[in-house]
């Protein structure tokens, strides 16, 4: 009887390459899971951002159809600011309370093809960085609950601080919006942009609508 001939490890190589094989998938695979949870993470993030856009947007309205006396339920009276169509003049240049009017000779100047990081003279809605005058810094303006800076603040107004609208849970920043007044003969426009966030800071959505004021 001839000897049996000896293992030469040919198994072992196999079971290897097939090892190899299955791993190679299995990373594959979970990135490329991995890589369609962020993408629905960050569309996720961005329609909560693009629904408290569209909710300042709405707070606005609310906001510029007020009376004098305001709303009950609000941290913030706008008081002589209202009713808008008589008030016009109380908007500025500094966005006071969120209501903006800039010069005609600083919107004629502002050259929107050559807009860089290093612009310093824009419109209101632009980035901060660039001219705008949204006031970036949160702690200078007031939030609902809390009166403090309601008669100087600069910059947009946060959500429901005018109206008295209960703030939104879980969002990086609440949404907030500006005001600019655009007449056409005896109709005022009133032009609103409102920027809302998402879960995280760097998710921001910017929305803009013209509202009829309705004369008195």
């Amino acid at each position: 009887m001839r000897p049996r001939p000896g293992n030469r490890g040919m198994a072992l190589v196999v079971v290897l390459v097939f090892t190899i094989a299955l791993t190679g998938i299995a990373l594959v695979s979970a990135r490329l899971a991995l890589g369609g949870e962020g993408l629905a993470r960050n569309q996720l993030d961005h329609q909560v951002a693009r629904q408290a856009a569209e909710a300042a947007l709405r707070d606005a309205e609310r906001d510029l159809l007020l009376s004098a006396n305001g709303s009950a339920t609000a941290t913030c009276s706008r008081g002589a600011d209202r009713p808008v169509q008589n008030q016009v003049p109380r908007f500025t240049a500094d966005c006071l309370r969120g209501q903006c009017s800039l010069k005609e000779s600083d919107v004629a100047a502002v050259k929107y093809s050559e807009a860089t990081s290093t612009t310093t003279a824009g419109e209101a809605w632009w980035p901060t960085q660039k001219g705008g005058r949204w006031n970036d810094a949160v702690s200078t303006k007031p939030r609902v609950g809390s009166a403090d800076a309601c008669d100087a603040f600069r910059g947009a107004v946060p959500l429901g601080i005018f109206t008295g609208t209960q703030p939104i849970p879980a969002v990086a920043q609440q949404p907030e919006y500006l005001l600019e007044p655009l007449r056409r003969g005896s109709q005022l426009l009133v032009r609103i942009t409102a920027r809302g966030f998402g879960y995280r800071p760097g998710t921001e959505v910017v929305l803009q609508s013209y509202f009829a004021v309705p004369e008195l």
